[in-house]
């Protein structure tokens, strides 16, 4: 995993959340979310089955 100041890497990644969903633009190839925040709900959630990552943004297939 490359370090947040990593000089070839200037991502700001999130290395407390793993994240496996390659498909997100905040994905970075490596298990970790670059987005600048994370929102995860919904707040009536009673298990982890109910909750989703509302930061997902899928990534163009171009």
């Amino acid at each position: 995993m490359m370090n947040n100041k990593d000089e070839k890497n200037t991502c700001k990644c999130n290395n407390g959340v793993v994240c496996d969903v390659s498909n997100c633009v905040y994905h970075d190839g490596e298990n970790t979310c670059t987005a600048a925040t994370i929102n995860v709900g919904p707040s009536y959630a009673t298990s982890c089955t109910d909750t989703v990552c509302a930061t997902f943004k899928q990534k163009n297939t171009d």
